[in-house]
């Protein structure tokens, strides 16, 4: 057995060698925004990153009132860029049960700042309580950004899908995301009132290192069980060829036309990727021991299920357990409130967030993507258990 979390896990090597030589046509860009519009019903801009369309988005927001909530429990690349566009990034606490802020803790945020605007992120796909969340931010006017990296797909329990309540809708086309398309991002525009001209620098320099990003990864991870594999994975990052999420943020420019294209594929087949998703979800579920589980979690059958989260105190040690047997799920989202750990430093984060440390320190996240099989979940569900019961 061999599974990676991520490392390029949406592609396979043939789909990986197509993605050499798809041509950059102008109606791939057409194509994607056509869908993006009809979808989430507002005016869509592409982006080479998601953090940029989270700027781009923060761009349309009146900075008088200058302090934007986030999810205590998230990413840089979501607190980054509210810093740069002039704004200060004010953390909310996750509910231990649902890996989300509750609205209760928003609206007590609500009362004592003057907030421009809120961040949701659905974490890993679980979803927030969108109703409340929506009534506290029009009653203190608050503008409301849905970010869908984790939870293109997800269903509210409303009903509603993700990315059609809020003001404005960002979305990551990142690696291992809900829509891998390598790189890329979007920003949609549906409260009316919110849209206007936007500066976004053209992208003129072909990613080399995108565009063979899923075939050196599919390579590697073929590779991976003989010394081979790991010799090539060790001189490529060391050579920084392969791509990253978290390269260097920089001025909104446009995606790249082949990855527009990607990124339509994957919307086209995300019903099929969902619905993978939770099969390997409820393997989980069924078979890890309870005691690794948050059962409330359960109940959020409408998750796209980005990942499947369990936790343990010595993850360390489940984590080299795990790779003993060909199973790799070192890249923890999140190991800090501001993740990854190592830009914890670069933030103004002081302890506000218990909850989210609390979190951060025990969860370990399970792949659900379209590579692992049946067969694989529930063998996957056996080692783990096998492990928790040496503890």
């Amino acid at each position: 057995m061999n599974i990676f979390n991520s490392l390029g896990s949406n592609y396979t090597f043939k789909e990986a060698l197509k993605i050499l030589f798809i041509p950059n046509l102008p109606y791939y860009k057409t194509n994607l925004v056509k869908t993006l519009e009809e979808k989430y019903s507002g005016k869509a801009h592409l982006t080479y990153k998601g953090r940029e369309a989270l700027s781009l988005a923060l761009s349309l927001i009146d900075t008088r009132r200058k302090k934007v909530a986030i999810n205590g429990f998230t990413c840089y690349a979501v607190y980054e860029p509210i810093e740069k566009a002039g704004f200060n990034a004010v953390l909310i606490d996750i509910d231990k049960e649902t890996l989300n802020f509750s609205p209760e803790s928003l609206e007590n945020l609500a009362k004592r700042e003057n907030l421009a605007a809120v961040v949701i992120q659905n974490t890993l796909g679980f979803p927030c309580d969108i109703s409340k969340i929506q009534k506290i931010c029009k009653e203190y006017k608050i503008i409301l950004i849905e970010d869908l990296a984790h939870s293109v797909g997800t269903v509210y329990e409303n009903g509603k899908e993700a990315g059609t309540v809020g003001d404005i809708i960002v979305l990551s086309f990142s690696q291992d995301k809900m829509i891998d398309a390598v790189s890329g991002g979007a920003v949609v525009i549906r409260n009316k009132d919110l849209i206007k001209d936007m500066f976004i620098k053209k992208n003129q320099t072909e990613k080399l290192r995108d565009r063979i990003y899923p075939f050196l990864s599919v390579s590697i991870r073929i590779l991976y069980p003989y010394l081979i594999g790991k010799v090539f994975h060790f001189i490529l990052k060391k050579l920084n060829v392969l791509s990253t999420p978290m390269d260097g943020y920089v001025i909104p420019t446009t995606s790249l036309l082949w990855q527009c294209h990607l990124a339509q594929i994957e919307f086209d087949r995300l019903n099929k990727n969902i619905a993978h998703r939770r099969l390997i979800v409820d393997i989980y579920f069924k078979n890890i021991s309870e005691s690794l589980l948050n059962i409330n979690l359960k109940k959020n059958n409408n998750s796209s299920f980005l990942r499947f989260p369990i936790f343990v105190k010595n993850r360390k040690g489940l984590i080299e357990f795990l790779k003993k047997e060909g199973i790799y799920v070192s890249d923890i989202w999140y190991d800090a409130p501001i993740a990854p750990h190592r830009f914890l430093s670069q933030t103004g984060y002081r302890g506000e967030c218990p909850n989210a440390e609390m979190t951060s320190q025990t969860i370990l996240n399970l792949p659900t993507h379209k590579n692992v099989s049946k067969a694989e979940a529930e063998k996957l569900s056996e080692i783990i258990n096998q492990w928790e019961k040496l503890q």
